[in-house]
């Protein structure tokens, strides 16, 4: 049996439990995180799963929608664990995974149905994934992933659809990524506990208030190249919004690896520092590698 590790994320917010617990938070493990073991087992970094996930930027209201499901589920579980001592997270999952697949249950598994009242874990878990899309601004990507089997395990064989919308949620996430890691390179960051992590700040500068989400989707390369086109002086002037900034850097790799510094030699006043930020985001979630001192694009 593989060694295992228990990782703690210390919060008092049921807004951060409840997009930990999404299935976007999950699909953004699975691909990021690494594999143990003879099966293959998904391993959760904290480094990699953790602390890149771009968290959404809800409304009050979607804040403590998200909340209010986040703790009615946490209860749920403790209620029905308490009440049942055998029962296990594990043995709970794996049963919503068979019921969303509409597989037929074993007799120890509806013993586990009724204990755990699975179907009911199952609702406030298809609620909560459509509270946190929604507080993305990606409902349009609820549509195609909530309630379908996969949400919690690995699901190796999926229909088109499924895996198509589960592709452009990564891809927009690892936008945000990007946008986001591109704005603490300038100053600004979310802090998840501000008060912890910045306690002498401004309230504006803790907790980095934002715009409204805003769908992310990564254009073809004839877009990116559209979007840093050349000024008078023959160098294209750094784009001011992260999408823009994230095809800009993909399509300078187009065509041939470069150092972070040509890439950033390319453009009005040297960006270095943004051009770094969206690089070392790229290659976190595995979309650009650096080899002896140069970028170039994965895949």
């Amino acid at each position: 049996m593989a060694d295992q590790a228990l990782l703690v994320i210390g919060s008092q917010d049921a807004l951060l439990l409840g997009a930990l617990m999404s299935r976007l938070h999950v699909s953004w493990a699975l691909a990021a995180g690494g594999r143990l073991g003879v099966g293959n087992d998904p391993r959760y970094n904290k480094t990699r799963c953790f602390e890149t996930f771009p968290f959404p930027n809800p409304t009050p209201s979607q804040a403590a929608r998200i909340r209010e499901l986040a703790e009615q589920l946490d209860a749920h579980r403790k209620r029905q664990q308490a009440l049942h001592p055998e029962l296990t997270l594990t043995g709970m999952y794996n049963v919503l995974e068979k019921l969303r697949a509409g597989d037929t249950l074993t007799p120890k598994e509806r013993t586990i149905h009724e204990q755990g009242l699975v179907s009911v874990l199952r609702e406030l878990h298809d609620a909560l994934d459509s509270a946190v899309f929604e507080a993305y601004g990606w409902n349009d990507l609820a549509a195609e992933l909530v309630g379908k089997p996969g949400a919690t395990t690995p699901l190796p064989d999926k229909p088109e659809a499924q895996a198509a919308a589960e592709e452009e949620l990564l891809r927009r996430l690892v936008e945000l990524n990007a946008a986001r890691a591109a704005e603490e390179a300038r100053g600004l960051v979310r802090w998840l506990r501000p008060d912890y992590q910045n306690p002498g700040a401004t309230s504006a500068t803790a907790t980095a208030t934002t715009p409204s989400q805003v769908e992310a989707d990564l254009g073809p390369a004839e877009e990116a190249e559209a979007s840093a086109t050349p000024a008078t002086s023959g160098k294209a002037a750094w784009p001011r919004g992260m999408r823009e900034q994230v095809a800009a850097v993909r399509s300078a790799l187009a065509h041939q690896p470069l150092p972070a510094e040509a890439i950033a030699a390319r453009f009005k006043r040297t960006p270095r520092a943004g051009v770094q930020a969206v690089l070392e985001a790229l290659e976190e979630l595995g979309m650009v590698a650096l080899e002896d001192g140069a970028y170039r694009l994965q895949g």
